[in-house]
């Protein structure tokens, strides 16, 4: 605030002042110590950065009963008549004090016809006028208004800004608070000084005397006990969809609401993914030094990716309770997908499978695609007896030896399947072969087909029949000339492609080809049936429910010859 500063001491106020801020960051408090300072009957050359608080003036300001500061509420007095009447009272001089200062709370409320009736006297006010407009939305403020005004734009204080406060206010109430109940009060807040303040006194209400306890804030806040959330993390790391349930089960038990635990189990994976990304516990996190340590112990035990999933599904699921669906349920079906991701059919979840399967391999070897490394196979046959001991009658037992050699043996590779990958997160791998394509494509014309009819219809007879990289070329018949053109529409290609790109991955870029070696049907991927232009028309009017309309003819120009079937469609 070094703008009001040096305007307050050089007596260069403006007439008028657009406080912008969320809720509870001292805009209207910012408003009326302006007016203070305005004011303030000690101010050597009538005004003073440090309003003294004790004269008639400044009292008469923070009890809300000055004559000369008038506060309004733009959200109540929103109409041409309420705007009228203010500018009415602002003819009048200053009563005791040196300015009229007034200060229009949710400014942005104020309707079209207000703001017109209000303009020129917002622009134009009378000697010793100053207007504060606070706001929490500026976009819905007329721009020709914003241009009138001096901006000032309100951050969100910090957590350690709202702990300054309240130890402040504390201090100054005789409150004895512990600095972990403070913490706790400050990160509840949510960047808002009034709402620390408000809790803060209700806490006073609560503990019935002048000593708060940290148990008292929790009680109070309705937070969930961080045991609880910590076991229900530990539950989806461990993938036990049981446990986390039944944690949830608990809490609704001891009547809580289910989105209150969401929010708090949301709150807890977002701690656990800063703590992982930072590798330590932020100042803003700090609660305890033994909630600290488990929490930090946590963070170490819990992979980063189960963290990062269970936050995105419970957002899902939080979204879901917004747009109106069950509380309990949406929850609870989050916490199954995080646990059990074989129950979730997404492509993330197949990823976290894999993921949870190379996590299992012991850590002295390589994982294999989820399955156990080569040596621990060949350590099976540790105990069987020697070779040169045969039991009589029966087959040596040598050559049951020396198979788990031949499989660990370096010049034998192991299958592509089986190949061991030193990439931490599974890549899709792009078919590198035809034929795997040619396999894949009737997935994709289904695909296509199921979102988009025709354009399902369009490319029902194709095939693949080049691959380079990721260029694709896609066959057509010889006769299917009007088919390949409606194919190649920049609509169409994208709808191919993003099918294609769903089923195999990668980035391809899709090209179209007339091909003579499919004119002729039979062999696998070879198409169906080849159809002229007439009979794919007749193909979509019949299977879409469809109607031919005829071009109207220009006038002086003969009427085109169509087919009696065409004028009686």
């Amino acid at each position: 605030m070094r703008t009001l500063r040096n305007a307050v001491q050089r007596d260069q106020v403006h007439h008028a002042y657009l406080f912008v801020g969320s809720r509870g960051t001292g805009k209207t408090s910012m408003a009326k110590i302006l007016a203070a300072c305005l004011n303030c009957e000690r101010g050597a050359s009538g005004s003073t950065i440090e309003p003294c608080g004790q004269c008639e003036s400044c009292t008469a300001i923070a009890r809300a009963s000055s004559l000369d500061v008038i506060e309004m509420d733009a959200a109540s007095n929103n109409s041409v008549d309420d705007i009228r009447e203010l500018r009415e009272s602002v003819a009048f001089a200053p009563v005791s004090g040196r300015r009229k200062v007034y200060i229009l709370d949710e400014a942005h409320m104020l309707s079209t016809a207000a703001w017109n009736a209000f303009l020129k006297t917002l622009e134009e006010p009378p000697p010793g006028t100053v207007f504060v407009l606070a706001t929490t939305e500026a976009g819905k403020v007329p721009a020709t208004v914003v241009d009138r005004c001096h901006r000032f734009d309100f951050q969100r204080p910090t957590v350690e800004q709202i702990a300054q406060v309240l130890r402040r206010t504390a201090e100054s109430e005789s409150i004895e608070i512990p600095p972990e109940a403070i913490a706790a009060l400050a990160r509840s807040a949510t960047g808002s000084f009034r709402d620390a303040l408000g809790t803060l006194e209700q806490l006073l209400a609560y503990s019935g005397g002048a000593t708060i306890a940290l148990e008292d804030v929790l009680a109070v806040l309705g937070i969930a006990d961080a045991a609880l959330l910590e076991r229900t993390v530990d539950a989806v790391a461990a993938g036990d969809a049981r446990a986390a349930l039944l944690a949830l089960a608990e809490c609704a038990d001891g009547g809580r609401d289910a989105s209150s635990f969401a929010i708090d189990l949301e709150r807890r994976a977002r701690e656990l993914l800063i703590v992982q990304t930072l590798g330590e516990i932020p100042s803003e996190l700090a609660l305890t030094p033994e909630a600290d340590a488990r929490l930090a112990a946590q963070a170490e035990r819990v992979r980063h990716a189960d963290v990062v999933r269970l936050l995105e599904l419970i957002g899902s699921a939080l979204e879901s309770v917004r747009a109106g669906a069950d509380a309990r349920t949406s929850l609870e079906l989050a916490l199954v997908r995080a646990a059990s991701p074989e129950v979730d059919a997404s492509t993330r979840a197949l990823l976290a499978r894999i993921e949870r399967l190379e996590g299992g391999a012991p850590a002295s070897a390589q994982p294999v695609s989820g399955r156990p490394p080569a040596p621990a196979v060949a350590q099976a046959p540790d105990d069987a007896p020697p070779p040169a001991q045969p039991a009589p009658d029966m087959t040596p037992v040598a050559p049951i030896a020396a198979e788990p050699e031949d499989v660990a043996a370096p010049e034998v590779e192991p299958p592509p399947a089986e190949r061991p990958h030193d990439a931490a997160v599974p890549v899709v791998e792009l078919p590198e072969d035809l034929q795997s394509l040619i396999d894949l494509w009737p997935a994709v014309v289904e695909l296509v087909g199921t979102g988009h009819a025709l354009c399902g219809a369009v490319i029902a007879d194709t095939r693949p029949v080049a691959i380079a990289g990721e260029d694709l070329t896609v066959g057509f018949p010889t006769s299917a000339a009007f088919l390949k053109k409606k194919a190649e529409d920049p609509s169409n290609r994208q709808i191919v492609t993003d099918a294609l790109r769903q089923l195999a991955g990668g980035r391809w870029r899709i090209g179209y080809e007339l091909r003579e070696e499919l004119d002729a049907a039979g062999g696998d991927g070879a198409p169906r049936t080849t159809y002229t232009e007439e009979e794919w028309i007749e193909r979509f009017k019949s299977e879409l429910d469809a109607e031919e309309i005829p071009v109207e003819p220009e006038s002086g120009e003969p009427a085109p010859a169509v087919n009696s079937e065409r004028q009686e469609a």
